[in-house]
């Protein structure tokens, strides 16, 4: 979902003269081609990466997780894409609807990818929150009852799901609006004609939250579960590692999309539902921004919360504290030492000085 408009303080060529220059159009320009490239190449590499472990993987719990992991990353790179390429065109036209796009046509098309690319990854997320879920608290079932084909087919329903409610106000009759600051299209959300205009966008919304409290809920169970595990020993010396290499992902695409979203997601239930009419270009706009770095974030948790990164970080963190462990004893040997010499000294040489045992004898002793 990478729509970046422009605010309401733009300039509109069918208000203003067309020679006038707005420093906000070309900002706006300017941040969605930053959006675009970063989105696809953050989105590149992750691919790259999933793709090089999906290979070699010979573990069928991750290879399923892999699965959706790759499907997520290759639904944002699509959508950084299509909508970005759709974003750049509308602003090479100067944003005039009437012009190159009469019908209607181009603006149902771009509702619809926006819808589809931002329901898809919180349906993703989710499910690859309860395909965890059961294969960390029912192994033997996930590893029996759940083959391959099963995961392909969730796979599919997940993107069937979001591209039904894409295709939807098209079919009942209900065509996406151009918003106010005339960049992007979305659902009818100023003054509904009647109870489908409201419907939509709350479906919409119900759904994504949905999605996200599913996933809490599940991530929630197989962290515990994972907890409880390491505790009691159950697991062997390899299953731990890559369980919780998941779950760290699965936490962070989970924070990642209730942070990015859970504002887009409220903010459409409340000028959906709201009791007067109000300005709402720049505030959906500002929370549509918001969500696109979704998109741009997610990529980042497989790029840096692979098992290679987080041993490494685990052995910087052990290192640091290993070496302030080592500091500490030194300067308790040092200490020691020194107050074996003095008192030594304080008992003179009437005492048997040359009798007493060496300090290190004296400190590995004691030690």
């Amino acid at each position: 979902m990478s729509a970046n408009g422009s605010s309401d303080t733009d300039c509109r060529s069918e208000i203003r003269p067309s020679n006038t220059t707005c420093s906000h159009r070309e900002l706006s320009v300017t941040t969605s081609v930053i959006s675009m490239t970063v989105g696809i190449l953050s989105n590149s590499l992750a691919l790259f990466i999933l793709v090089k472990s999906y290979k070699r993987i010979q573990i069928k719990s991750k290879a399923s997780f892999l699965l959706f992991a790759s499907s997520l990353v290759v639904t944002d790179l699509l959508g950084h894409l299509i909508n970005g390429s759709l974003v750049l065109f509308v602003y090479g036209s100067h944003k005039k609807w009437e012009i190159f796009d009469p019908h209607r046509i181009m603006c149902s098309i771009f509702g619809a990818c926006m819808v589809f690319f931002g329901l898809s990854p919180l349906f993703l997320g989710s499910a690859m929150a309860v395909e965890r879920c059961i294969g960390v608290t029912r192994p033997i079932f996930h590893s029996t009852a759940l083959a391959s084909h099963h995961m392909k087919m969730l796979l599919g329903l997940t993107w069937l799901l979001a591209a039904l409610v894409a295709v939807l106000p098209v079919a009942l009759w209900r065509p996406y609006k151009v918003q106010s600051s005339r960049s992007w299209c979305f659902f009818h959300m100023e003054e509904p004609k009647d109870w489908l205009d409201v419907l939509l966008p709350l479906l919409f919304s119900m759904l994504g939250l949905l999605a996200l409290l599913l996933s809490i809920v599940c991530n929630s169970l197989t962290s515990c579960a994972l907890l409880q595990a390491r505790l009691r020993r159950k697991h062997h010396c390899r299953g731990p590692s890559y369980h919780i290499e998941m779950i760290c992902q699965l936490l962070a695409i989970m924070l990642v999309s209730c942070v990015c979203w859970g504002p887009l997601l409220i903010r459409v239930i409340i000028l959906t539902t709201r009791a007067k009419d109000e300005p709402t270009s720049f505030s959906l706009l500002m929370v549509v921004r918001m969500a696109t770095w979704n998109q741009i974030l997610d990529p980042w948790v497989y790029i840096l919360l692979r098992k290679a990164v987080l041993r490494k970080l685990f052995m910087l963190f052990h290192g640091c504290m290993g070496s302030r462990s080592h500091n500490l004893n030194s300067w308790q040997r040092t200490v020691l030492r020194s107050s074996l010499e003095t008192s030594n000294l304080a008992a003179g040489p009437s005492c048997g000085l040359s009798r007493l045992p060496p300090p290190d004898t004296a400190i590995k002793s004691i030690t």
